[in-house]
């Protein structure tokens, strides 16, 4: 499998000051803000750019990345996000080395269910190691949405 780096997300308490500070320091793009909701997990993220490179600000409200910020505290990095040209080819890859690719909550991911609300495709692998997470995107669709993210509303 050729993974392509993306993107690490980062835990904030409070999404817009972090992208005010971001912006300000590093005259950096901030996408427009994003909700994502489902089984108990609660979320508002905004992709910070800054020239070539990107990560994601993340602020939880409820489910396991709330938990991990109550435990760890702010600014905690806790995934590494790849992309790939072929996310089923991935899965496949993946599940015939042994490995269950979960869902954002942790839960069995199947690969009819590679669907997230944001639109990208999206893996998850399991925690190996502590809290650090590995995620893998289709870059398509990462793409599209990267692109839709910096349009002005």
């Amino acid at each position: 499998m050729e993974l392509k780096f993306s993107h690490i997300d980062i835990l904030v308490k409070d999404l817009d000051e972090a992208c005010a500070y971001y912006s300000k320091i590093f005259n950096a793009k901030i996408s427009k803000k994003f909700d994502w909701k489902r089984d108990g997990l609660h979320v508002t993220y905004a992709v910070v750019k800054m020239g070539l490179e990107r990560f994601m600000l993340v602020q939880p409200f409820s489910g396991n990345l709330k938990n991990l910020m109550d435990s760890k505290g702010e600014g905690t990095i806790y995934r590494h996000c790849y992309s790939v040209l072929d996310i089923e080819a991935a899965f496949d890859e993946l599940t015939a080395n042994g490995l269950q690719p979960e869902d954002e909550n942790g839960n069995p991911l199947s690969k009819e269910s590679l669907n997230s609300p944001s639109g990208v495709k999206i893996i998850w692998l399991p925690k190996r190691f502590g809290e650090f997470s590995i995620e893998i995107l289709e870059e398509k669709s990462l793409k599209q949405f990267m692109a839709e993210a910096f349009l002005k509303s």
